[in-house]
C-alpha cells in the first residue's frame, strides 16, 4: 500500500498556495492513503487531498478545525499511528518510542518540527519507525517536501520528496 505522509502545511494562515509539486506528485503516484500530521489550518486543504485518496488528519496546535489528536490506521501487517507533537515538551526519540508503544502502533508518524525525519528504534524487543515527513511549505532548517511511505505486509519503505 502506498501512502502520501504530509504534514505542518499551515494552508490559509501562513500561505495561500501549496507548492504544485505536492499535487504533482500526488497525481503521478496515485497513493491508496494521504497521512496528514496537522497545522492544516484549512479545511479546503483536506478536500483538495481527497482528491487523490482518502485522507487521515490530525489537529495541530495551529489548527481550529475539528479534528482528532491521535488516530490510529491498520494498514497490512502494520499499525500506524499519526499525532501532530505539540503535546511533548520535547520531540527527541525517547518520548516518541514510548508513545508508539503506548499507543501499540508499529510507525509513529508526527510533525510540529516542520523538518523531515526517519529512524527506527528497538525498544523493549519491539521494532518502532518514526516518521516526520516535514513540510511542503515553510521547512525549518531543511528542504520543503513530504514523503511516501509503502508498506507491503510487514515491510515499511519511506521514500522522502524534496522539492528542490
Amino acid at each position: 500500500m502506498l501512502i502520501a505522509v504530509t504534514g505542518d502545511t499551515h494552508h490559509g494562515d501562513k500561505t495561500r498556495n501549496l507548492p504544485s509539486l505536492l499535487f504533482e506528485h500526488l497525481g503521478k503516484r496515485e497513493p491508496d492513503l494521504i497521512l496528514h500530521t496537522g497545522d492544516i489550518t484549512s479545511p479546503d486543504l483536506l478536500e483538495g487531498l481527497e482528491d487523490f485518496a482518502p485522507v487521515v488528519a490530525v489537529r495541530g496546535n495551529a489548527d481550529h478545525l475539528s479534528l482528532p489528536e491521535e488516530q490510529i490506521v491498520d494498514v497490512e501487517d502494520m499499525r500506524i499511528g499519526v499525532l501532530h507533537g505539540h503535546q511533548f515538551f520535547s520531540l527527541n526519540a525517547q518520548f516518541l518510542t514510548l508513545k508508539a508503544l503506548d499507543m501499540g502502533v508499529d510507525i509513529l508518524i508526527f510533525g510540529h518540527t516542520h523538518r523531515f525525519y526517519y529512524d527506527t528504534y528497538l525498544i523493549h524487543g519491539e521494532r518502532v519507525i518514526l516518521l516526520n515527513p516535514g513540510s511542503p511549505t515553510f521547512p525549518r532548517m531543511d528542504s520543503p517536501g513530504f514523503a511516501f511511505l509503502e508498506v507491503n505486509g510487514e515491510s515499511v519503505r519511506v521514500r522522502r520528496i524534496r522539492f528542490w
